[in-house]
């Protein structure tokens, strides 16, 4: 195995937030440090898997939105995870088969599934950078290469905030990322909040014996990402709240995380 085989850069003795939310999706792209990790989540807050779905679904409606009704083409998702079913350029292909979805991470292992399962139809395109959210210059500089920054894009940021723990700088991130994209461009932002305190205790547990810690924020601190954006109804909200599907849903009694979308103008 050569050193620029990314499975020779994968730690499997500590978990890593992408394969333990690959696990508490369901999942079989994780290890055994990955699954204790997941299983000590679930003891502490067994509805923490339901937050994976909700954050998933979330990513689902977002998409729908930006292409059906935005008129949005190109896709910027930071932070992609494990690749599964119904991803951004999956998504967005089935509306607009001509969009563009340049994704990033920073896992090694998600960039040997990406090299493999992110595909894109004949008229549209993908690409994947090996980037970690910290270094702006590099991504918004391969990201060039695949999406027109002279024309609106789409920004995911999906519990991808909790993974930088310095609140200064997470918030010089999100503007250095919007302020390089065109008007008409939106930011998706969504993550998890220290609302709870079990979902506070489940995640202080996971941080004990994580590779990287995980920070939960408040609501009125994530919402602040979206200052000098135009929010789109219904704001920022708690995640199954942003413009569900018709039909009966489940009844959340504790917000656990919130997310919203806001217009560049």
């Amino acid at each position: 195995m050569s050193a620029d085989d990314p499975m020779a850069r994968i730690d499997t003795s500590k978990p890593h937030s992408a394969r333990v939310w690959d696990y508490l999706l369901g999942g079989k792209d994780n290890y055994a440090a990955d699954q204790e990790a997941g299983e000590t989540l679930l003891r502490v807050f067994p509805d923490f898997a339901q937050v994976a779905r909700l954050q998933r679904e979330f990513l689902k409606r977002a998409v729908t939105y930006l292409v059906s009704e935005a008129g949005v083409r190109q896709f910027l998702d930071i932070g992609t995870g494990l690749p599964t079913a119904d991803n951004t350029h999956e998504v967005a292909q089935r509306l607009a088969p001509e969009s563009r979805v340049v994704y990033v991470d920073n896992d090694p292992l998600v960039l040997v599934h990406a090299r493999a399962l992110l595909t894109s139809v004949p008229a549209g395109a993908t690409d994947y950078i090996d980037a970690d959210v910290r270094d702006p210059d590099r991504i918004l500089s391969r990201a060039a290469e695949t999406l027109d920054f002279s024309r609106p894009i789409g920004l995911m940021m999906l519990s991808i905030a909790g993974q930088v723990p310095d609140d200064d700088l997470i918030g010089d991130l999100v503007r250095r990322y919007v302020d390089a994209l065109p008007p008409g461009s939106h930011l998706a932002l969504s993550d998890g909040v220290n609302v709870n305190p079990n979902l506070v205790a489940a995640v202080n547990s996971y941080n004990a014996r994580a590779a990287f810690p995980y920070t939960l924020r408040s609501p009125e601190r994530l919402a602040r990402f979206f200052d000098g954006l135009e929010l789109v109804e219904p704001g920022v909200v708690a995640t199954p709240d942003w413009r569900p599907p018709l039909g009966p849903r489940a009844v959340v009694d504790v917000v656990n995380a919130v997310c919203g979308i806001g217009r560049k103008r």
